[in-house]
């Protein structure tokens, strides 16, 4: 145990947590997750919680998170389609026609601004595309025919995988890839992380000056904490895993890691080299020593990102190869 202040959040005025694959997959807690937030509101730490799901209203993801045991309010909540809307108001006077692709809430965002979606291509001034279930092949070929007549483009976020039960799953970036090679060009912007602007007015909003961004991907939460000059804790308990950790670019490379969101409640000093050592052997690495799993992970990084390569890793003995195995890296 540590006590309060020793700990990581200790370090912090406020948590912006990512939502899925760290608080819930699809609409199902994340075991551990309602009770480290209600640990967090004991220690007057406030929270807030920005998501590039676009298929949800701020107020439809504070209900959601209040039935999962985690009392919020819209007002704590920022998603990309909120954040979408907003930019498009700044762009757009008034009225302009916008042909909407995803779920009924980034229509309803898009009529909050000011704007007015059209299902015509040829009315479209504006295509904005997020993340919908329904969204079909005749939707995509409508975004594309208004494209090519000259509407502007913009995504509400690039995410290729959505986590799901059944593991990851086609996400709006997905689509956005296809469309762009359809089009043979990118869309004119892309509102979520890993732009900064979520996190930088979750922030803002609350006068935080030193916040931390719990996520659980390396290409939109860890990235997205990189651009806004914020600390960050991936979790393992959504889509980024050892793998992709190792092989992380500088800028995709969080300050913190840890199993879960207890993370946030312990010590995160560099661990002692005795407990896991890393050797060069026969062209890859070997793993020694004992102690915590994420632990061990975070030496094979420290040596993966001082060469600038990943090699195979094997463990020399029983402590080690039940880490390997957890990592799925054995």
């Amino acid at each position: 145990m540590t006590a309060a202040g020793d700990d990581l959040v200790g370090h912090y005025d406020l948590v912006i947590f990512d939502l899925d694959g760290v608080l819930y997959l699809v609409d199902q807690v994340i075991p551990g997750a309602a009770e480290a937030c209600a640990r967090l509101r004991e220690r007057g730490i406030p929270s807030a919680y920005a998501t590039n799901n676009a298929s949800r209203l701020p107020g439809d993801v504070a209900a959601l998170l209040t039935r999962i045991g985690i009392p919020a309010e819209a007002g704590e909540v920022v998603t990309s389609a909120h954040a979408t809307a907003l930019l498009m108001a700044e762009r757009y006077p008034a009225g302009t026609p916008v042909l909407v692709l995803g779920a009924p809430a980034l229509r309803e965002e898009v009529v909050s601004a000011g704007l007015t979606p059209v299902t015509e291509a040829e009315q479209a001034r504006v295509v904005v595309q997020g993340y919908g279930p329904d969204v079909r092949m005749r939707d995509l070929g409508d975004a594309a025919v208004a494209i090519r007549g000259g509407a502007d483009w913009i995504a509400t976020n690039a995410d290729k995988t959505l986590p799901s039960p059944r593991g990851p799953l086609p996400g709006n970036g997905s689509l956005v890839v296809a469309m762009a090679t359809a089009l043979g060009r990118q869309p004119d912007a892309i509102v979520g992380k890993p732009d900064p602007g979520l996190f930088l007015e979750a922030a803002r909003e609350r006068g935080a000056q030193r916040p931390l961004v719990v996520g659980d991907r390396l290409d939109t939460d860890i990235e997205g904490a990189y651009r806004a000059g914020m600390d960050s804790l991936l979790v393992l308990t959504g889509v980024s895993d050892a793998t992709e950790l190792l092989a992380a670019p500088v800028e995709r490379r969080p300050t913190f890691v840890a199993e879960d969101l207890s993370g946030l409640f312990e010590a995160h000093a560099v661990p002692q080299e005795s407990q896991w050592q890393v050797t060069d052997r026969d062209g890859g690495w070997e793993l020694a020593g004992d102690g915590r799993r994420v632990d061990a992970l975070m030496a094979l990084c420290r040596v993966a990102w001082a060469a600038g390569e990943v090699r195979p890793v094997t463990g020399a003995d029983e402590a080690a190869q039940a880490a390997l195995k957890w990592l799925k890296l054995g």
